[in-house]
């Protein structure tokens, strides 16, 4: 590879690539590609080290050295010990490596790091006759390897670790933002412009700094890797140091002197004076001043312009939402009283907390803090407005919107399907079930219909299916506003009972994140049984109907059975199956707040659980670990993705479910039943699974009448040992 063709790829947190590529165009960059986590360029030596020294938002940049094809352990093992490492690694210093990704073979990121440094250190002892030491802790070089499949990217990491460790913060407060997604979000609230104009700059909620620190950098030119001392590339073979210097000389005498209107304040002491201190670090502590003091404090000083940049806390950090709630309707009641002129950007949720700022959103964007779905709220405080109503706020309808074509439309079609699901729901006595699942192309909304067992009250879930790209954001909050406009009247349910949700594909642990903190759960009847279901804090309401017949199944097949339940959730399966006679339980799932709710949902029906149990721990683990033969029913309805910190590894049902059916039928006592589900929608069962054991597919039979307009929402199957041993 010569010097004129390197490849490199700089990541970014999630919703900010656009901003690395904007940034990479503006360093010089001609060649690159934009992808979802980041962006692909080429160029010389001298692109790279700019890309580490300048980027603001990029998380990592990473010298491609090698692109492969890799079915196997074994051929991603020579495909690794194939390239010549000594122009990258000096076998006397230290080394580190890591894996990511998915591949056909490698299921543990450990294990394919280890393979990774022994194809690397095997190389090197074969053609220099030494190895380098390992060293996880800032080595020499970080190697990288990245699986998509079958293919396998291997990079050297030029930065060594993130970029977001810029050199100033050494102590940060509860909750911090990294340091990049805090420049991200400047960026996108248009703070250059701002700061070249000679506006202001106020977080009033500041903590350690990180806002009003990236934001001091940033007006006055200050390249943000200029204090870092730990470089990925420094000791790296083809390290150019006199172009390095050279940059940084160039970088430095870029600095400029900009007013000192860049300003911070909190209400906790403490925080303020590791703020300082960070700003000393930083060499911005002349440019930004601090003052403690509440939100409610704050006033522009006599700046007519400028930016409020906040990221107030919203119950999922400091896990209380009614301060939460306050602190936003604090900051609320200070930008519509106070800085009329100035622009705002608030980092939030979608939750509760946000509805309390009483503004008019001029732009939602979608960002990511850690695993958490944030939104960057940004707000022309030119006309404050009315307050701002975000999906899933109790709300009278518009009259105007509800009497709209496209509302009447909608409406019609709630009540048909009220009357006729709701005949059948009554006939069957089920008062929760599907009413509506993108029966229209255009409303792609699932509503789901419960009733309080309490006091009767009708509640209705909707779940907003995220649109494609194809379909502009206006007209989706259009169709989304008339629905919910129509919805009221449609089915007789009060505002306040209407409560929505955005469904996305979820990665990760995502579904059974918790959104807010309200901690308000309904008790509701279904098959006779009692169960708490939640509105409002989690992306899914703790039972999910499409099991109903599921449900019924096991409860039919458990009478004196032992019974397991894996990744058990609230444990609504076991409950069913207690109640239908099992003999004793065990349900296990990896959440400790499930397994709480799970315990509540046996309380509410009054099930004894001295003969149930319920266990914390990584299912995959757990079946991996457990004796054989110890079940006679088993439900095994695994989520499609997990990739959960918790969790080793990463769980992909498509790719995993012959190891975990292999393990499940291994714990099945004889004459045992396993019922495998899967929400997976694209789930296509390995044909080997029939020439192992006795599989009945009954996807259909266990599908519910209210589901059958979406035929892929589950798979199910019965699976038993062979009797003829096969």
């Amino acid at each position: 590879m010569t010097e004129s063709a390197l490849r490199f790829m700089a990541t970014a947190p999630r919703g900010l690539a656009d901003l690395l590529a904007g940034e990479l165009r503006e360093l010089g960059v001609a060649q690159f590609s934009e992808r979802t986590a980041g962006v692909r360029f080429g160029g010389e030596l001298r692109t790279g080290y700019l890309a580490c020294l300048h980027s603001r938002v990029a998380s990592r940049v990473l010298l491609e050295v090698a692109d492969y094809q890799a079915q196997s352990t074994s051929e991603f093992y020579a495909g690794a010990r194939r390239i010549d490492w000594r122009p990258h690694v000096d076998p006397a210093l230290t080394l580190a490596c890591e894996f990511t990704g998915s591949h056909p073979t490698i299921t543990h990121s450990q294990f394919g790091a280890q393979k990774l440094k022994d194809a690397i250190c095997d190389q090197l002892r074969e053609a220099a006759g030494a190895r380098p030491q390992i060293e996880l802790d800032r080595p020499a070089v970080r190697v990288l390897a990245h699986a998509s499949g079958a293919r396998i990217l291997l990079y050297i990491d030029f930065a060594g670790e993130g970029l977001h460790r810029r050199g100033y913060r050494l102590q940060a407060g509860e909750a911090p933002l990294r340091e990049n997604l805090a420049a991200g979000i400047l960026l996108r609230a248009g703070w250059p412009s701002i700061a070249a104009a000679g506006g202001g700059f106020l977080d009033p909620m500041c903590g350690s700094g990180t806002l009003p620190i990236e934001a001091a950098m940033l007006a006055a030119g200050i390249a943000p890797g200029m204090r870092r001392e730990y470089w990925g590339f420094v000791r790296w073979r083809g390290h150019d140091a006199a172009l390095w210097q050279q940059l940084l000389a160039q970088a430095g005498a870029r600095v400029r002197e900009v007013p000192n209107s860049i300003r911070g304040s909190d209400r906790d002491p403490g925080a303020l004076r590791v703020a300082a201190a960070n700003a000393a670090r930083a060499g911005v502590d002349s440019i930004v001043r601090f003052a403690a003091g509440p939100a409610a404090a704050a006033r522009p000083e006599g700046i007519a312009s400028g930016l409020i940049c906040t990221n107030p806390p919203y119950g999922a950090r400091l896990g209380d939402e009614t301060a939460a709630r306050e602190a936003h309707r604090e900051l609320g009641a200070v930008l519509r009283g106070h800085f009329t002129g100035w622009k705002a950007a608030v980092l939030t949720t979608d939750g509760e907390a946000a509805r309390e700022l009483g503004v008019r959103i001029a732009r939602k964007h979608e960002l990511w803090n850690g695993a958490l779905a944030c939104r960057l709220l940004r707000i022309d405080l030119a006309d404050p407005g009315a307050p701002a109503r975000l999906p899933g706020a109790p709300r009278a309808p518009d009259p105007e919107l509800a009497a709209s074509p496209g509302a009447l439309m909608f409406g019609n079609r709630i009540g048909k399907n009220l009357r006729q699901l709701g005949r059948q729901a009554r006939a069957q006595g089920i008062a929760n079930f599907r009413l509506y699942d993108a029966d229209m192309p255009e409303y792609a909304l699932a509503v789901d219909h419960y009733v309080d067992a309490a006091s009767g009250a009708t509640h209705l879930y909707v779940q907003e299916y995220a649109a494609p790209d194809s379909v502009e954001p206006a007209a989706a909050a259009r169709r989304r506003a008339e629905a919910l406009a129509a919805l009221p009247a449609a089915a007789q349910v009060e505002p306040a009972h209407i409560h929505v949700r955005v469904r996305r594909r979820q990665r990760g642990t995502n579904q059974y994140t918790r959104l807010a903190q309200q901690g308000h759960y309904t008790r509701i009847e279904e098959g006779g049984l009692n169960f708490l279901v939640n509105f409002s804090d989690y992306l899914d309401t703790g039972l999910f109907l499409d099991h109903r017949l599921t449900r019924q199944r096991l409860r039919a097949a458990a009478a004196g059975r032992r019974f397991l339940n894996l990744f058990c959730y609230t444990a609504s399966a076991t409950v069913y199956a207690a109640a239908g006679g099992a003999r004793s339980s065990l349900g296990v799932d990896l959440s400790a707040t499930y397994l709480d709710w799970a315990a509540e949902n046996f309380r509410s029906n009054g099930l004894e659980r001295a003969a149930h149990e319920l266990v914390r721990a990584d299912c995959r683990e757990w079946l991996a670990e457990a004796r054989a033969a110890s079940w006679d029913l088993i439900f095994f309805d695994p989520p499609t993705f997990s990739n959960s910190k918790r969790m080793s590894g990463v769980l992909d049902t498509q790719r995993d479910h012959m190891e975990l059916l292999g393990h499940c039928m291994r714990l099945l006592a004889p004459g045992g039943l396993l019922l495998f589900s899967t929400n997976a929608q694209r789930f296509r069962l390995d044909p080997a699974a029939g020439q192992q054991w006795a599989v009945t597919d009954i996807t259909t039979a266990t599908i519910p009448f209210d589901f059958q307009r979406n035929s892929r929402i589950h798979r199910a199957y019965e699976l038993r040992a062979r009797a003829d041993g096969g």
